[in-house]
């Protein structure tokens, strides 16, 4: 027994002396191992489906949902119309979906032969590498030296674990998406404005995020300009018209770095839609192809209203807004506060009010709030208790069996069809 342990001491001595970035990598393949698992699990009892026979191996499985969208996006393009039900109603479509997953894919099938599946969750896998070790980055935390920070380790396994985290070894683009986010965020932390210029339109292509982004960066150059004119005024003669108007110029100056960021993430965040609507001729072919699954045109905020009505009744509305506060509350909490720079939590309020306005909430839903990561570090900073971190941990892990258990699992309902992930 004891020469068991002194064997051992040496091995665990040498894994704490790698270097953060390896410790993190082992921390994603462990989390996609166990992913891995899950899917390989579920996919045991997975019967007939309409990409595939029963008991699928995991290829086949993880090629479910809108990987098929995907993959014909991949291999025939977008359609230069968009197609109609005889009624006139546009159908579901490719332009729902954005290119540059699909193209990166394409380009690995071109250079290395694999299928789509294999190339897909190829990509996906080596995307997912890349924003684990943003977020490492993203979550660490100024004073912890270059030593392995525990913290910023733990909010990034968090992540790597959540219930719908094994849609980051799919072909979906969340983990492409993920990563690009993730380093924006990052760019923007560190004030590096060219670097966020080149990252905002690939992100912009890889996920509907533009929006939001747009948002957040607007709203940060707006405080920025604000704190930069209070600064010019001190001293000044406030009444003086033509202080106002050097101090309001001297502000726009200053603060023209974050200003072009915002506008370009606004025009990047556009573009999408421009494309549809130069090759179909439509103006509205985006909105058309996104809102073609709920059958309805868009209406901003609505969705959820109805909803919340349709599943709650009349306490619907409250219930919702009592979420939507409590949400607001979490942000100016104490934890969000201590781990959260203020434009990280502005990020989450953007975002938050980029689905309310036009998500439609279905079971869908649970995958796009994957962008709120940043709040797995207030919520692992509530307490202390290495029991309470290590309980989050093996709770979301053990939500994705409940996620892919229901969700990625295709079982026809009984009117036809299933909830889609």
């Amino acid at each position: 027994m004891t020469g068991t342990l002194q064997q051992g001491a040496p091995r665990l001595s040498r894994t704490r002396r790698l270097p953060p970035w390896a410790v993190v990598l082992l921390v994603y393949a462990a989390t996609r191992a166990w992913s891995w698992f899950v899917l390989v699990t579920v996919a045991r009892h997975q019967g007939a489906s309409p990409w595939g026979v029963a008991r699928p191996g995991y290829l086949e499985f993880i090629g479910f949902w809108d990987s098929d969208w995907y993959r014909q996006i991949a291999e025939g393009g977008y359609p230069a119309d968009l197609p109609a039900s005889p009624s006139g109603e546009t159908l579901p479509n490719a332009w729902a979906f954005y290119p540059l997953y699909p193209a990166l894919v394409r380009a690995v099938m071109g250079v290395t032969g694999l299928g789509w599946n294999a190339a897909g969750g190829t990509v996906s896998l080596a995307c997912g590498a890349g924003a684990s070790l943003l977020l490492y980055r993203l979550f660490r935390r100024r004073g912890e030296g270059a030593g392995l920070d525990r913290f910023a380790l733990t909010c990034t396994a968090l992540v790597l674990l959540n219930p719908v985290a094994p849609v980051l070894q799919v072909p979906y683009a969340e983990s492409l998406s993920l990563m690009l986010l993730a380093g924006v965020l990052l760019a923007v932390l560190r004030d590096r404005p060219w670097t966020a210029a080149v990252l905002v339109p690939l992100a912009c292509l890889s996920r509907p995020i533009g929006v939001p982004l747009g948002a957040m960066l607007g709203i940060w150059w707006c405080v920025r300009a604000v704190a930069a004119y209070r600064q010019e005024a001190a001293g000044d003669d406030v009444a003086a018209v033509a202080s106002r108007r050097r101090r309001a110029l001297s502000a726009l100056c200053r603060t023209r770095g974050p200003l072009a960021l915002a506008l370009w993430a606004c025009a990047c965040a556009l573009g999408w839609l421009f494309a549809a609507w130069a090759v179909t001729g439509r103006p509205d072919a985006y909105t058309a192809a996104e809102t073609a699954w709920r059958g309805e045109h868009l209406l901003p905020f609505q969705p959820w209203l109805e909803q919340s009505l349709a599943y709650l009744g009349p306490l619907g509305p409250l219930v919702l807004v009592v979420l939507v506060g409590g949400f607001a509350l979490a942000l100016r909490s104490r934890a969000a506060v201590a781990t959260l720079p203020c434009r990280l939590r502005l990020w989450c309020a953007c975002y938050l009010v980029y689905l309310l306005a036009f998500l439609f909430p279905q079971t869908s839903t649970f995958r796009l709030l994957l962008p709120l990561f940043p709040l797995a570090a207030p919520l692992a900073a509530a307490s202390r208790s290495r029991a309470y971190r290590a309980l989050l941990l093996v709770g979301a892990a053990i939500g994705q069996l409940v996620w892919v258990g229901w969700l990625w699992h295709w079982q026809e309902l009984p009117g036809g069809g299933d909830y889609p992930p």
